[in-house]
């Protein structure tokens, strides 16, 4: 006797797969999700809509030079259960209790320490007599490891960006705002004086990730990049 058992497996996967891509690219159309797929755009936009009953994806229109409006698939914050944030839920409470005992002075200590931790581990990791590009590579795969999904793109004025697809952390920095301003301080440390940080779109302020534009301090005075700031 046959069962669709198989089918729906598959059916499964590909959404997942969907999901996945969705967060690594950003916004795409149905084509262009499925040249990733041995699938076609239309299946593609079948298991889509499937999605978007679900609430996991939404789509905006953009307007093409011929033909209808392409539609933009992106994720909903739904989908953020497929990309778990680990131990939040346990750190949330800590830091509550840790308010409640020792005060935002406490919470300020703590943010202390871990900023001093954090810039010893990605000072070991990233190399200070490489390139820029290497020094970001560096620190880009260690912040992938933590679970940011974190890749560096060269721009052609000389600068790069440092883009974070996700954040692990993100409930914790929602109660917690000190943990994004000091990541900043902890890159500009990681990477060098030599460098100039800026984040130019952050996730806990509706974007889709997190950017940080970077340059070397002789090229920033030329893009105009200000000195790493807190924001």
């Amino acid at each position: 006797m046959k069962t669709n058992k198989p089918a729906e497996s598959t059916s499964v996967r590909t959404r997942r797969a969907l999901v996945q891509l969705l967060k690594q690219e950003g916004p795409t159309d149905a084509g262009t999700l499925a040249s990733h797929f041995n699938i076609t755009a239309m299946a593609v936009r079948q298991h889509l809509y499937a999605l978007q009953k679900e609430g996991l994806v939404t789509y905006q229109e953009e307007s093409r030079r011929v033909g209808r409006p392409a539609k933009l698939w992106q994720l909903t914050p739904a989908a953020d259960r497929f990309f778990p944030d680990r131990y939040a839920e346990l750190t949330l409470g800590l830091i509550n209790s840790m308010k409640v005992a020792f005060g935002e002075a406490g919470i300020a200590r703590l943010l202390e320490v871990r900023t001093r931790e954090q810039i010893q581990t990605y000072q070991a990791i990233v190399p200070d007599d490489a390139s820029l590009q290497q020094r970001l590579e560096a620190l880009a795969q260690q912040r992938t490891e933590e679970g940011y999904m974190a890749e560096v793109v060269a721009q052609t004025d000389g600068t790069f960006l440092l883009s974070e697809k996700h954040c692990p952390i993100c409930a914790v920095a929602t109660t917690c705002t000190g943990l994004c301003r000091m990541e900043l301080e902890i890159f500009q440390a990681a990477l060098g004086e030599d460098v100039m940080i800026e984040r130019i779109e952050h996730i806990l302020a509706g974007d889709l990730r997190c950017v940080y534009r970077v340059a070397l301090v002789t090229a920033s005075t030329q893009t105009g990049l200000k000195p790493a700031r807190h924001t």
